[in-house]
């Protein structure tokens, strides 16, 4: 329990005490940009009332759901596949490297003239930046699968889809789950870049109408919320590698172990 509040303390100490500066900064600002923190606290519950989270907030959370999942399956089965298979890595590599370094919002446009510019375009928009991180260290865990491992299991004649299964996704899992951390980051800003382009509902639409119309206060609250649900995300995020992490930080943890 006392390890559990420490813990906690620690989380908790940082976020305090940059928002207690923020407070004590901004109290006495007359810049319209920079309103009080206390003005702009006041304003949250006036401006997300239930109507705009049924509106504006759910819809944002279901495109970002949605591109997410679609670039998680796609990155983990291409990157199986390319990982895999050393000619097929050869093949592919220059062209990954290519499109992997054209920015996702540069593709917005070009997104729109076949996906139009309804929920579609935005859901591609996000599958199309977050699928790099989950392929790129997909590949790189699945060509780093134990040598001994991958012999063992083939002596006790595991193949087909317990191979893949057991052997080649469980090794490559961590850094997978690395790929999964990183686009969780950039679905949540490509989700807002792409509501923000012929869009009529979602956070990154509401925060452009609010600074469009000048009010701060109202802006200031999106941005502060769009904060809050990243954080909530990762937090949801980190439970779910956890548990499905548990054997793998349990040989960290006794890797650690003295003796």
């Amino acid at each position: 329990m006392r390890r559990v509040l420490l813990r906690l303390v620690l989380t908790l100490a940082l976020p305090a005490v940059l928002v207690a500066l923020w407070w004590v900064s901004s109290a006495g600002s007359e810049n319209v940009y920079w309103p009080p923190l206390r003005t702009i606290l006041k304003t949250f519950p006036d401006v997300w009332t239930g109507e705009r989270w049924r509106g504006d907030v759910l819809p944002s959370v279901l495109r970002l759901a949605a591109g997410y999942v679609l670039a998680a399956v796609a990155g983990v089965a291409l990157g199986t596949l390319i990982g895999s298979h050393r000619r097929v890595r050869a093949v592919c590599e220059p062209v990954l490297e290519f499109l992997r370094a054209v920015p996702p919002p540069v593709l917005v446009p070009v997104i729109m003239l076949f996906a139009g510019i309804g929920d579609t375009m935005k859901i591609v928009v996000i599958a199309a930046g977050c699928v790099w991180p989950v392929l790129l260290n997909t590949v790189e865990g699945v060509r780093a699968v134990d040598a001994v491992t991958a012999e063992t299991a083939r002596s006790y004649g595991i193949t087909g889809v317990a191979w893949l299964r057991y052997v080649v996704l469980r090794s490559a899992s961590p850094q997978i789950f690395a790929g999964l951390r990183q686009a969780l980051s950039i679905g949540i800003i490509l989700m807002v870049i792409s509501e923000m382009f012929a869009a009529s509902n979602g956070l990154g639409f509401t925060i452009v109408q609010f600074q469009r119309s000048f009010a701060i206060p109202g802006m200031w609250t999106g941005i502060l919320l769009l904060g809050l649900l990243g954080f909530v995300l990762s937090v949801l995020f980190q439970l779910v590698e956890r548990r499905a992490l548990g054997w793998y930080h349990g040989l960290r943890a006794a890797a650690r172990r003295p003796g």
